[in-house]
């Protein structure tokens, strides 16, 4: 059997179920290629109390981990909640076209915790990603979902890339928006959401640019304001 279950965003919010059922299966599996993670493996295999085994891309898209929990239960670990990226559904999917049982274990994610910035989910528009640029790889287009969302006053939460640092975030972010003609004013940056660092900051992109962020990250680029929630922001 497969076990899905999500790690939440900091290194105690794994829930009793999920603990529960780490501790009768022999494999626990970590993926770790979505996401920059907070703290170390070790502290969560000192929290769980088993050896984790780091499973990147190749090894969870591949028929590998399907094939191992027709045999015995399999468990997946996933920092936030299991079913936020498309990968995970797929693999959903192939355990259901191989008569593989599965069982999610859901938690809290950064879609959850960006509530704290004061803005209310219910405005906020598509969201988007925003890539790391290589040298011949320097897409833009996560800016159209920006400019759709501010046509109907919604908010844009712009997930980051892993490995992608802060000041070439910004680098990215301001480039783009002047090629899809959007103007920046002030924005937040959400860090660490739901862990002792957590750190929210509402600045312009000027402010911003000088900021040492710490992974994860994420960026929201508010759309009109509520009275309330500006009067949130105002505190950061």
């Amino acid at each position: 059997m497969l076990y899905i279950i999500g790690l939440g965003l900091n290194e105690k919010s794994i829930s009793q179920e999920g603990l529960k059922i780490i501790k009768k299966c022999k494999k626990i599996y970590f993926e770790n290629y979505t996401v920059d993670f907070p703290y170390s493996v070790k502290i969560l295999e000192k929290n769980i109390k088993k050896k984790i085994i780091l499973a990147g891309r190749d090894f969870v898209e591949s028929e590998k981990l399907i094939k191992e929990a027709k045999k015995e239960n399999i468990v997946l670990l996933i920092y936030g909640s299991p079913l936020t990226a498309t990968t995970h559904i797929t693999l959903i999917q192939e355990a259901k076209k191989n008569k593989v049982k599965y069982e999610i274990v859901y938690n809290a994610s950064v879609f959850d915790a960006i509530a704290e910035t004061g803005l209310q989910i219910y405005k906020f528009g598509k969201i988007t990603s925003m890539p790391k640029w290589t040298k011949s790889f320097k897409p833009t287009s996560f800016m159209e979902i920006v400019k759709q969302n501010n046509i109907i006053d919604a908010h844009s939460l712009i997930l980051v890339d892993i490995g992608l640092e802060s000041k070439d975030a910004m680098r990215e972010l301001e480039i783009s928006a002047k090629e899809h003609e959007i103007k920046l004013d002030k924005m937040i940056i959400c860090s660490r959401l739901g862990t002792k660092d957590s750190k929210i900051f509402y600045k312009n992109l000027e402010n911003i640019k000088n900021l040492n962020v710490k992974k994860p990250y994420c960026i929201i680029i508010p759309s009109r304001l509520h009275f309330v929630e500006q009067e949130v922001l105002e505190k950061f």
